[in-house]
């Protein structure tokens, strides 16, 4: 598939909220978004669903086990060789110990004040807070 004569790279997230509301987080540490904070995800491989996409790339990133619920909406970003085609997920922890790993620099899970002052200060990707609160799952 391709947009505007680029090809759509398939991309999943993870949308995950703990018992107190506050949410998971990832520092990248290579482009794009290098440094800066976002969901736990990443590219689906080859015959590989959504499903088991996102819990590969959450457990790979966060070392926490996940099951996935609903879709909760899709995005696109530029990529170096096209764009991401962005799927995210509702999920929730069932297991695991969070550590970073993999693509990412640090993982934590964040209160709303905290993630105001990221966005304010430009630590999130690009578009993340206008994102989840388009789509009503902002940390509390």
């Amino acid at each position: 598939m391709t947009r505007g004569g680029k090809p759509m790279i398939r991309c999943v997230g993870a949308v995950v909220h703990d018992d107190s509301g506050r949410l998971l987080l990832i520092r990248r540490i290579r482009p794009p978004g290098a440094g800066l904070w976002s969901l736990p995800g990443g590219k689906v491989e080859s015959g590989e669903s959504d499903a088991a996409a996102v819990r590969r790339e959450v457990r790979e990133e966060t070392g926490l086990e996940i099951a996935v619920g609903a879709f909760v909406g899709r995005v696109e970003r530029p990529a170096p060789s096209g764009v991401f085609d962005i799927h995210d997920y509702a999920a929730v922890v069932t297991g695991g110990d969070l550590r970073a790993g993999d693509d990412a620099a640090e993982a934590g899970w964040f209160d709303l004040a905290t993630f105001t002052t990221m966005r304010t200060s430009g630590e999130l990707v690009d578009e993340l807070a206008e994102t989840l609160d388009g789509w009503g799952v902002l940390p509390r």
